[in-house]
């Protein structure tokens, strides 16, 4: 798993920042990209991929403890659809990198 300090850090490497000035400069793009998101809906990066509010609809869902069925409301996630440049990069990938779930 890679983890922010790990951009970071190869950030820093490939810039003339520090991994602490790196580390504010993701932190910095990661909220605006947050706040895109949620104030207008939808971020577009080119060559990467759309990340989009969706409305959920209501559904009804089962406890597996209980077996009581529950009556979930609607609701709002994030999906992210990857760009075509992403995704002819993952077909170049060999199986054997990548991950199943």
């Amino acid at each position: 798993m890679t983890t922010k300090r790990d951009i970071a850090k190869s950030v820093a490497e490939k810039t003339a920042l520090t991994q602490a000035q790196a580390g504010e400069v993701i932190q910095l793009t990661l909220e605006a990209f947050a706040d895109v998101v949620l104030n207008e809906g939808r971020l577009e990066l080119r060559n990467f991929g759309v990340f989009e509010v969706k409305r959920r609809a209501p559904r009804k869902a089962r406890d597996p403890r209980t077996g009581e069925t529950l009556d979930l409301p609607a609701r709002n996630t994030i999906v992210f659809r990857p760009g075509r440049a992403l995704e002819r990069r993952l077909a170049r990938l060999p199986l054997s990198e990548r991950k199943a779930r």
